[in-house]
């Protein structure tokens, strides 16, 4: 797929999941799998406590399309600035608004006209006043540089075709000392093309995940520092073998390379303390 397709074709799954959001369809869709949020598959059961979710409205936590928990990684404190790449229904949002408190802000920046509908009706339900979603892509986020706390993500960047680009982009608007905290899926070690694929189509990666090793070195070349990528969730081939099975592929003699080959990852980065802008260097 071109850049562009890729880009149309994440548009046009997540405007559906978005657009079936109360009729009961969206846990058929599915969410960052094929699967329902919270029905026991092994990529999005068990994210989020029940303390968590009580109060938030139910189709935010019915369309919750992520791998992890990124507002438990982050360690979201009063009065920061915070930033979801792709932020969906809004669920992470408005987990982050809570932990940020009324003297906060949290941003969450979607390409889809469906999602942020249905995010900025699930803001007015929950009735957070220190929120705001933007539309737009991660690969150019409409915030001036150094102008947020903390980043977070949600099993999105995966879905990127430009991976390098969110990377910049993340660094350009983060404050000097600001934290990168993402929920996302990796891969590790070498996995045939078609099983690959296939895996990816499971998993509801469109774009593809990252080996874990390369999404690293791809921070530091942003600029980051302190750069940590921990599997966290780890899927093996029982989990995958029907969904592979359907597609026509036999895992047979490949166990031992797909299993464990995929997973739910935190990774966490941060822009320097003292950040050089040019040929000069300045603290924030």
């Amino acid at each position: 797929m071109t850049k562009p397709d890729v880009r149309q074709a994440v548009k046009e799954r997540y405007g559906a999941i978005a657009r079936s959001a109360g009729t009961g369809a969206a846990a058929r869709v599915g969410c960052c799998g094929p699967a329902a949020c919270g029905c026991d598959d092994p990529i999005t059961s068990k994210l989020y406590s029940d303390s968590e979710t009580a109060g938030l409205p139910s189709e935010a936590v019915a369309v919750s399309l992520g791998c992890g928990n990124p507002t438990a990684l982050a360690a979201l404190e009063p009065g920061q600035t915070v930033l979801d790449l792709g932020s969906g229904g809004g669920i992470d949002v408005l987990l982050s608004a809570k932990r940020v408190g009324p003297t906060g802000k949290v941003y969450g920046l979607d390409m889809t006209d469906d999602m942020l509908a249905l995010a900025r009706e699930n803001q007015r339900q929950a009735g957070a006043t220190n929120v705001e979603f933007l539309k737009g892509t991660i690969e150019a986020i409409p915030l001036p540089d150094s102008s947020v706390d903390v980043i977070i993500s949600n099993c999105v960047i995966n879905l990127s075709s430009d991976k390098d680009a969110v990377f910049r982009e993340a660094f350009r608007v983060l404050k000097p000392g600001g934290r990168f905290a993402v929920s996302d899926v990796v891969v590790k070690g070498e996995v045939p093309a078609d099983i690959r694929k296939s895996m990816e189509l499971w998993i509801g990666c469109i774009a593809g995940a990252l080996e874990e090793d390369t999404y690293a070195a791809k921070l530091r070349a942003a600029g980051f520092q302190n750069v940590s990528v921990e599997r966290w969730r780890v899927y093996k081939v029982e989990d995958a073998r029907a969904f592979l099975a359907e597609s026509g592929l036999s895992v047979a003699g490949l166990e031992s390379t797909i299993d464990g080959a995929f997973a739910s990852a935190f990774v966490r980065a941060e822009k320097p303390a003292a950040a050089c802008c040019g040929t000069t260097c300045c603290k924030g």
